[in-house]
């Protein structure tokens, strides 16, 4: 069991249990964290590569999008674009069981590689990001499957915990949300994101889309305060993101010092460099 499913786990078993003659009452109603405790157990975050995998993906994008009107029916039903093929993304799959539940890409985004979706629609407001020597975590295709994630309310929240991972690992500075004008609530009130951006066409998809962002280095310790769960262990990351994809990112890691301890040393080494 990894050291986040560990933790989450102790802390709904640290309750003291007492037995008794007396008639049993039903339980109280689980707290949104003990619910996601018990998710945590039976939950594995893989980075898709197969061929396999990736089908599987597709597929699941296509049925998520198209019930919600987003894109138009296709004869393959399935749903990709370039941008899955870029050296420096991460498709990323979180399983259930063994079941693929959700998925999620991720972009690592620099000034030396600055290859993602969210610059081709907004890039005035990027791109000086980018010059300023910005690290950013462009978070796109979020999308679960229908029937799970009605029985596991919890698992948007857990789906974009690799977002946190990523960010930790390569040192990022901004978490983007590339996301529909009626999701932003949920990333406002969940995480704080702010947006930066009002909805434009975005390519392929039917419905406009805004930009939101996270400043990951002023917000990561309250994050980690609020949802315990996020928290990750060195080599959970590297399972995750290593071999780092592209050669401006691998270049990026090897050149920042390792922090001696605890998650939040990796938002001060790098609010240190700016």
């Amino acid at each position: 069991m990894s050291g986040w499913r560990a933790l989450m786990v102790r802390q709904v078993m640290s309750a003291d249990v007492r037995h008794s003659t007396f008639p049993v009452h039903p339980a109280p109603a689980q707290s949104f964290f003990e619910r996601l405790a018990e998710l945590a157990a039976r939950i594995e975050f893989r980075r898709v590569d197969s061929e396999a995998e990736r089908e599987a993906v597709f597929r699941l994008r296509y049925r998520a999008y198209a019930r919600e009107g987003t894109i138009a029916p296709n004869a393959s039903g399935r749903f990709w674009d370039p941008y899955d093929d870029s050296e420096n993304a991460y498709l990323l799959g979180l399983y259930i069981d063994g079941e693929l539940a959700s998925s999620l890409r991720l972009h690592i985004a620099s000034w030396e590689f600055p290859n993602f979706p969210s610059l081709e629609v907004f890039p005035d407001v990027l791109q000086p990001l980018l010059d300023a020597g910005n690290v950013v975590i462009d978070s796109t295709r979020f999308v679960a499957d229908e029937t799970l994630s009605r029985v596991h309310r919890g698992l948007p929240y857990i789906t974009l915990r690799p977002c946190m991972l990523a960010a930790e690992y390569f040192r990022a500075d901004h978490c983007l949300a590339a996301v529909r004008k009626e999701h932003q609530g949920f990333y406002r009130r969940a995480f704080n994101h702010q947006v930066i951006c009002e909805s434009r066409p975005y390519p392929q998809l039917a419905k406009p889309i805004s930009l939101m962002t996270l400043h990951f280095q002023s917000a990561a310790a309250g994050l980690y305060q609020r949802y315990p769960f996020f928290h990750s262990t060195d080599c959970e990351r590297r399972k995750l993101f290593e071999p780092a994809r592209g050669p401006a990112i691998n270049h990026r890691v090897a050149d920042v010092q390792e922090p001696k301890q605890g998650p939040y040393a990796l938002s001060l080494n790098s609010a240190q460099r700016n």
